[in-house]
């Protein structure tokens, strides 16, 4: 189990769980005492195996998730753009989700097809679709992604294409988060005609909602973090990436957003993005990126907190989860260029392997020459 408790009965410890009041999603601040709690995941980071996990020549790819299949086999869904657009914003108008398989979690993947290749612009995920996870809830697989369109024809000069340029202007103001299921990992896939969480005029998600990460709990009912960012016209922050959170009684929804503002308030502690969710007889946790640093020290480390109902999340007390700093299994240790986009591979109710999107180079989308999928083993 990835949190142990220091020395206590498990259910005298869960009995005797205090509630701190410390900042946090909702105007219910009750949390319980992390001093009963042990962040192991820091010191149990393996060594990433070099030429493990996905990679493929032509393309950029990005953040997974992996989920093993009826088949025995390890399926992973990620997302690959074309490497002829600069990585950034290439994302917004090319992305798509693609599929590759592993005998072993570790790896190396092997390209099988693309679950959710575009469609047209007149969808609203048909120009992109990026940063899947994927479930299993019954019988169904079940992929949450970002999707985003725009009524511009293909790019065929990437010069076209930058930061300030209509595509993606147009393409960020419309991501949101949909769902696509199916009965097998092969597909075919079933999408929904709208977003299952679209965004609200005056609220911290009125700009995009997108990097889902939902947990469909043992009754059925789904709570779901994910990424916002606001418009400046109705709200402060426009420019801060927030993470809220998003309940609904099913799987098929609805949706709705917890709360008036997002996990830890607003900009209390920094922009904090890209989380993932798992939760265990312990209650919630929840890995995250650390945008600025503002909370480990480290900017682009990733942090760990914890929830009793995955709505009011307290920080773990010592909540420094990883580095872009990673041990390879040729003895080397570097430092990533980026470390991104992490997602958590849960077997028997453990996390056992933490994925990342990675990029070569000093730091920063421009400078990189190469990105892929990696996997780090977590020690027992």
């Amino acid at each position: 189990m990835i949190m142990k408790l220091h020395s206590l009965d498990k259910i005298g410890a869960l009995v005797a769980l205090a509630f701190l009041g410390i900042a946090c999603s909702s105007t219910d601040e009750k949390e319980f005492d992390t001093s009963l709690w042990e962040n192991n995941i820091y010191n149990r980071l393996g060594e990433a195996p070099v030429g493990g996990s996905f990679a493929q020549e032509d393309y950029w790819v990005w953040g997974s998730s992996v989920i093993k299949g009826d088949d025995g086999k390890y399926h992973m869904f990620v997302s690959r753009w074309p490497k002829f657009l600069p990585f950034h914003p290439g994302w917004m108008v090319a992305s798509e989700i693609a599929h590759a398989v592993s005998d072993t979690p570790e790896g190396p993947y092997e390209f099988v097809d693309v679950a959710l290749p575009a469609r047209g612009p007149e969808y609203w995920d048909g120009r992109a679709t990026h940063n899947p996870q994927i479930l299993k809830h019954g019988d169904t697989y079940v992929l949450i992604y970002t999707g985003t369109t725009n009524p511009f024809d293909d790019i065929t000069n990437p010069d076209t294409l930058t930061l300030a340029s209509a595509y993606t202007t147009v393409a960020r103001a419309n991501k949101r988060i949909g769902m696509a299921t199916s009965k097998s990992p092969y597909g075919p896939w079933e999408r929904r005609d709208k977003p299952i969480l679209d965004t609200k005029p005056g609220t911290f998600y009125s700009f995009l909602t997108s990097n889902p990460s939902p947990w469909i709990n043992e009754d059925g009912s789904v709570i779901m973090l994910f990424k916002s960012r606001a418009y400046k016209e109705d709200y402060p922050y426009q420019t801060s990436m927030m993470i809220g959170v998003a309940k609904a009684p099913s799987i098929d929804g609805p949706f709705e957003v917890v709360g008036d503002e997002p996990i830890f308030g607003i900009d209390k502690m920094g922009e904090i993005e890209d989380p993932f969710l798992w939760k265990d007889e312990l209650g919630y946790h929840m890995l995250a990126k650390d945008q600025r640093g503002t909370i480990t020290g480290n900017r682009h480390a990733g942090i760990l907190a914890h929830s009793k109902d995955g709505i009011n999340w307290v920080l773990d007390v010592e909540p420094l989860a990883y580095t872009r700093e990673v041990r390879w299994s040729d003895g080397q240790t570097k430092v990533m260029g980026q470390l991104e986009r992490v997602f958590g591979l849960i077997e028997d109710g453990q996390i056992t392997h933490l994925f990342f999107a990675t990029m070569d180079g000093p730091g920063g989308f421009a400078h990189g020459t190469r990105s892929w999928n990696m996997v780090i083993p977590l020690k027992d």
